[in-house]
């Protein structure tokens, strides 16, 4: 087995979605329902207010919030990781202290977006964050919608800051991924549910999984399995997951649309996504629910 980084929010973390009323409010009481669902499952961390979580369309305010609700719900049973990521330094690091005073226990940051900030200017808007509060920060590259990477070099350069201690890795580049790892202890948290397995085994911390919203318990025990000495088992386990995978995360849609989708049709805390996302088709949702019971019962 590779040696194992003592991952700093536990090692099977959800990007969760946030619940609104049917009127499009923010849903507080729905979501506190589905975060102690969701710790109750096996989930050792909640990221909110990131993607899945549909932080383009929620004010500061609705993060703070929904920060304070769901550290009520789960107090000390679970981390609390609240994205705060914008193409605005000074925007971001005001969200950062918002979200420390709201209880949060790390920050997720993701690369400016659209600007398509130099190397330089990405290593600044980090450490520029890093410096303006005292939690622990998850870098989030995803150079597919930021349309900017961070470069392995400029990585290795931020492991040394002492508040810089993750990633949330969807580059999909396990070369540069693995020069990191051996050159630093960032723990690598994978945000490709199909990459859980792959990047646990060569040194990742875990995952934070959007398909985790509706499938806690199983994307755990993928972890537990490999931890338990069974790798065949937890490649099984693995496998399960890629027709739902495939059907959340590369049907066209975008995550929170599927994972609402599938909440709703379960009766789970989720309501509407918020424009300009649009509502999942019945055939959508139809074929959701049939890979999700498949999954469950296998």
């Amino acid at each position: 087995m590779t040696s194992r980084r003592t991952p700093p929010f536990g090692r099977a973390l959800c990007a969760m979605i946030t619940p609104f009323t049917d009127e499009g409010l923010l849903d507080l009481d729905g979501a506190q329902r589905l975060a102690d669902r969701l710790v109750s499952e096996g989930c050792d961390g909640l990221v909110l207010s990131g993607t899945t979580g549909e932080s383009p369309t929620t004010t500061d305010a609705e993060k703070s919030a929904l920060v304070r609700a769901v550290a009520d719900a789960v107090g000390d049973r679970a981390a609390i990781v609240a994205g705060i990521g914008t193409a605005d330094t000074r925007h971001t690091i005001e969200l950062a202290l918002e979200a420390e005073k709201a209880g949060a226990d790390g920050l997720l940051v993701v690369t400016p977006y659209y600007s398509r900030p130099p190397q330089d200017a990405v290593e600044a808007h980090f450490r520029a964050i890093a410096d303006a509060s005292g939690l622990p920060l998850a870098l989030y590259d995803i150079p597919g919608r930021t349309g900017t990477r961070i470069e392995p070099e400029t990585m290795l350069r931020l492991a040394g800051h002492p508040r810089i201690v993750a990633v949330k890795d969807c580059a999909y580049d396990l070369l540069g991924t693995q020069k990191v790892l051996a050159a630093t202890e960032l723990a690598y948290y994978t945000g490709c549910d199909e990459y859980v397995l792959a990047m646990y085994a060569i040194g990742g911390a875990g995952y934070i999984s959007t398909v985790a919203n509706v499938t806690p318990r199983h994307f755990r025990s993928i972890l537990d399995a490999f931890d338990g000495g069974d790798p065949d088992e937890a490649v099984r386990l693995q496998q399960l997951t890629i027709p739902l995978t495939e059907l959340m995360m590369a049907s066209g849609l975008p995550g929170s649309v599927t994972a609402k989708a599938l909440l709703g049709a379960l009766g789970l805390p989720s309501g509407p996504v918020r424009a300009p996302l649009r509502p999942a088709g019945r055939e959508t949702v139809d074929g959701l629910r049939t890979a999700y019971e498949r999954l469950v019962a296998a």
